[in-house]
This record gives C-alpha cells, structure tokens and sequence, in this order.
C-alpha cells in the first residue's frame, strides 16, 4: 500500500480515528450485544462478495482484513487486533462486501449479528460515533487507494467509460482506470485477456470476470450494489429520489420508525451530488462537495433502517389501488402506503446542432474531480448563470488554463449568490462573457471546438475547446407519473391546498407538501414553486414527514 505518511487528508494516516481501540468499559457493553467466541487461526469469518456479514470485536488474538481482487493474489489492508473491530459501510446496507476477513492465530471475539449491530449504534450513541467514524473513513481509504475494488479499462475521454466511472463513483465504489488513450498501460492487458479494443471499456470484476460496457443496472448487478426487493412487501414509506430531499426525508422517516425504501436511478446526491464545493450549506463553514454530503446522508438514512435500492429508476406509479405500486425497470415491483416524489430536475440541453453527438464525448453536466481531469491545463466553457455554473466554473479555474463563463442575460446578480460573483469577478483564470450563446459544435470522436455568438453585437468567436459543461435551466424529472398527480405548465409538481384533496383538511389541514393524490407528496426541486437550493430541499425533506404520520393515522 503506498501512502504519503505527509498526507493529513489520507484516512489511513489517522489511524486513532480509522482504526479505533474501544476501552476496556466499552467493550463490555458491546459484548451484551453479542456473543464471546473463540475461533481457530486461518477461519474465514467472511469473504468478499458475502451481504450481511456480522460485526466482529477483537478480544484476543487478531483478525486479517484481506483483498482478494489483487492480481498477485490476496493482499492484506490491515490486522485488527485487541479492542479493534471489522467492517465498513456495507455493515449499514445488504450489498455484497468488498474485503474478506481472517483469523491470525487463535482469536477470541465478540460476534454481533446484523440487527443486534444495528440496535448496537443506536442504543450506545458514543460507541456508535467511534463505529460509525471509522466506518467511513476506510470507506474513503478503499475508494482513495482503489482496495476492494474494480479496473475499467477503456479509453479515458470515452462516453461509456467516463458514464461507467461517475456511476461508481457516485455510489462509493472502489475502482481504478486502465486507460487505453495511453497504449504503454493498457496493451499488456488487451493481450492477455484477449480483449478487442472495439469491446472497450470493460470493467474486470472479481475472479477476473470482464463485463464488456456494462450498463448502470447491469453494472450494480454484477457488483453487488443492488438488494434484494421482496415485491410483497409493504413499506410505510417510499421516497423516489435520493437528492437532498429524498434523503432528509428518508433520514427523518427511518428515524420515527416508518418503515422505508429510498429508490434512485443513479446514485445519492441528484443535481447536488454533481457539485464539488457547497459553502452556503449550514454548519460547513469550509463548503463540502455535494459527493460527500449525499454520502454521509445516505449513511444516517441506513442506520436508521432505512433501505437504499439504486439503478431501478420507477417507470410508473399506479395510483387508483391502495397501497401504491410503483414499478421499476425490469418489472421489479415496490409497494407503498405512502409516496414521497423528490426526483428533483435535470439541467436543460442547449439548442445546437450536434449537440447529442458530443454528450458526455466533451459536453458534461457535472464538475468534478472526474471531470476536472479531463480538461487540466486546457480552455473550457461553462454555460448557465446559477449557483452550480458559479461552483463549477471557480472549481475548474484550479485546474483548467482559463474559464469562460457564458450567459444569455446580461449579468449574474440576479441568479448566483453574491459571494460567488465576487470570486468570479476577481479572479484571472474567469472570463464571464454576458448574452452570448453557443452556435456552433465540431470534432472527430470527441469535442474539439466551439463557436459562439454575442447575441446583441452579433458577433461570433471559435476556439478549441474539447470540454463544455452545461448547468442551465431546471427540467422535472416526473414524466414516470403520467397523470397520477397534477403538475404544473412546466411539469412540476403542483402541491398544497389549491391541489390537495378535501379530506387532508382534517387534523389541522393539508400539507403544502400533500400533491392531488392522497398520501403521495412532493419536495424539493421536483415540486412547483420551490426554491432551487439544497438546505430548502433537505428542510422540505424532513417537514414531509410529520404530513405522512399524520396521513398514515388517517389509516386511508
């Protein structure tokens, strides 16, 4: 393992916090939860690919973290030993785990099963912080060291390949790129697999099983990501959507002991999980990136009992049966005495020709990391006037040559906060080029130049510019609900009491949440008229949810 014992922000650097030892009192308490065992030197006390492993307490002896996806064979991340503990943050889901454990010698724990680890956390708070703490940080020293998990090997630029890393990106997953754009990485590998280049990318999975440009679904599947849905089951709650206010709802419904399942097409986060530096956010006062704010959210939904299912976006919601039943990709059927609909909205496309052609071959609606790498030391357009257009174009003006900031209006004040105006007027890396718009998109496989035009002056401009990131307008993500509930003229979610049905005046009247549908609510940028901001989404997020007690008591 190679770490830079000089970087702070490595997890494996802080060990105190990574790989906690509990005192002597503390782990007394654990024991009550579980059972003292004694085990022989080299048992297997779980494997990758394994789901609901149970939570092991070191005693005596020590126990090995192993990863078995090594080409060289099995190597060791780690060796726990007295009052240390295993796991990391699949112990808070049913995912398929990503390392194995063994025991060194004879070992004498304390074994917690999954639901008695789960009333563990809640019921001891500062056991649980230590846990959950160092539950996360090896998360981030998986991810970060690229342990535990997958190689893309594909070409770096590639459509399917950047679509392929976002997604495991996004959703927490370990992985590591092979990229084919530099043939001294990749030829060995093309030639002992075998594999054709008009194949890429594939992605190596473990037992070196190759899955050839998987899909998302396809992807999750394979890997674990997905859980197993029994489509009997009848959950208090659904949320469709895991943005700021999916989540803050889940969280908050988890928490009062409703049942819930969170269903999200892609990953936590929605359009804030795209954003690398939220500072306006309360009680960040140094910003976060939407990633790990989404992250941590979906942690605290999940300790809560909330159920996480990814990569099944809902096709419909049939509305005219109780309980609800919303269907998902691949028939797969989830069923609900109450829906809250935070699908939030999606950037709008711009009117240019070829557009489609470059999407996600130089054309990009999120600024990341990721996505930074692509463009350091090169020219780039960033289009829209909001706060994420403000967020990505500072960020990428750390990596990229220079930022043009392109807007139809004639300035920013009235659509970005101020804070960000100010950094975007000082600094020289920040060109904001006011009523202009793109009118021309050209290149081979990949972007290679833009041509715009001042919409006052008429006059046009063209530049080589291979990375284009695109953050205008808010288009609803509700065409799955196909006439269950009223929407507005631009497709969003009318809700409150000009919509709501007359029997949600009792007990107090109807929730400005409540759609026209009885029991089906509606927040955060999904819903018409609400402010496009994460803190009001994650507010509306957890208000939601006193109106779906009080519907639940109605018992319609």
């Amino acid at each position: 393992m190679n770490v830079d014992a000089s970087d702070p922000t490595d997890p494996y650097n802080r060990e105190p916090q990574t790989f906690p030892e509990l005192s002597a009192e503390m782990t007394a308490r654990v024991a009550t939860f579980g059972m003292i065992e004694t085990v022989p030197g080299g048992t297997l006390l779980f494997e990758r690919g394994e789901r609901s492993v149970d939570f092991f307490l070191v005693l005596k002896g020590a126990i090995e973290i192993v990863d078995t996806a090594e080409c060289d064979g099995v190597n060791v991340l780690t060796v726990h030993g007295p009052f240390q503990f295993t796991g990391e943050l699949d112990l808070f889901n049913d995912r398929r785990i990503l390392v194995g454990g063994r025991t060194l010698g004879e070992t004498e724990v304390v074994r917690v099963k999954r639901a008695d680890f789960r009333r563990l956390v809640t019921a001891e708070p500062d056991i649980g912080e230590i846990i959950m703490r160092a539950l996360i940080l090896r998360r981030v020293g998986l991810i970060r060291h690229a342990q535990g998990g997958v190689m893309i090997v594909g070409a770096g630029h590639a459509g399917d390949t950047l679509r392929i890393q976002r997604f495991l990106t996004r959703n927490g997953y370990p992985h590591r790129l092979l990229d084919t754009e530099h043939p001294d990485e990749a030829d060995g590998f093309l030639d002992a697999f075998g594999v054709d280049p008009s194949a890429l990318p594939v992605v190596v999975a473990p037992g070196e099983t190759l899955l050839r440009n998987p899909s998302n679904a396809q992807l999750a599947d394979a890997l674990g990501l997905t859980e197993d849905l029994d489509p009997d089951a009848i959950y208090d709650l659904v949320v469709v959507g895991a943005g700021p206010a999916g989540l803050a709802a889940a969280v908050y419904g988890a928490s009062e002991g409703l049942s819930t399942i969170v269903v999200e097409a892609l990953a936590p986060g929605g359009q804030a999980g795209t954003s690398s530096k939220i500072e306006n956010y309360l009680g960040f006062p140094t910003g976060i990136s939407g990633q790990a704010l989404a992250g941590r959210a979906q942690v605290q939904a999940q300790k809560f009992g909330a159920r996480l299912l990814v990569s099944r976006p809902v096709v419909t919601l049939q509305c005219d049966d109780r309980p609800y039943v919303l269907r998902l990709e691949e028939d797969r059927v989830v069923q609900a005495r109450s829906v809250i609909i935070a699908t939030g909205a999606r950037y709008r496309r711009l009117d240019v020709p070829d557009y489609e052609r470059f999407e996600a071959q130089g054309i990009h609606y999120a600024a990341t990391p990721m996505e930074g790498a692509l463009c350091r030391n090169e020219e780039v357009i960033v289009v829209g006037g909001g706060n994420s257009a403000g967020q990505a174009a500072m960020f990428l003006s750390g990596i990229a040559k220079h930022v043009y900031i392109l807007v139809r209006s004639t300035g920013l004040a009235a659509s970005m906060s101020d804070y960000l105006v100010q950094r975007i007027a000082a600094s020289e890396r920040v060109t904001l080029m006011t009523e202009t718009d793109i009118v021309g998109l050209s290149g081979d496989q990949m972007l290679r130049e833009v041509e715009w035009r001042n919409r006052r002056t008429g006059e046009t401009a063209r530049k080589a510019i291979s990375n284009v990131f695109v953050m205008i307008g808010a288009q609803p993500n509700t065409d799955w609900l196909e006439g269950c509930v009223e929407l507005d003229d631009n497709g969003f979610v009318l809700t409150g009491p000009r919509v709501a049905p007359y029997s949600d005046l009792e007990a107090g009247g109807p929730s400005p949440y409540q759609t026209s549908r009885p029991g089906v609510f509606a927040v955060g940028d999904v819903r018409s008229g609400s402010v496009k901001r994460v803190a009001s989404g994650v507010g509306e997020g957890s208000v939601v949810v006193q109106a779906v007690h009080r519907y639940l008591a109605l018992g319609e």
